[in-house]
């Protein structure tokens, strides 16, 4: 599997990943401090203050690019395994439906 493919398929699955977040925010069986930290991720993407401003050639602009999913994968294994799994079966049925349209 080539760079490109490894690349795309980590999209996809960011994609599964902030669905999940969005609808566990929700959700009661999630916990309070799993919930934080997701606002906190959200603040960090929509805020315009940066730990590394993006005016500094290429490092300013990796941090959101390593952070960001970084602390979405840490948010995800601090998730219930079976919230995880209905959003991400959910996220697979929408998919089908929107594709066989």
């Amino acid at each position: 599997m080539g760079y490109a493919a490894k690349l795309r398929e980590q999209g996809r699955q960011l994609k599964t990943h902030v669905y999940t977040l969005y609808h566990g925010m929700r959700d009661p069986r999630v916990p309070w401090y799993v919930k934080v930290l997701t606002l906190l991720v959200i603040a960090y993407v929509i805020s315009p203050i940066d730990i590394i401003p993006d005016f500094i050639p290429v490092i300013g602009l990796l941090d959101d690019v390593i952070l960001v999913p970084i602390a979405i994968t840490l948010i995800m294994k601090l998730m219930p395994e079976e919230v995880i799994r209905e959003y991400q079966i959910q996220r697979l049925v929408l998919q089908v439906r929107v594709f066989s349209i």
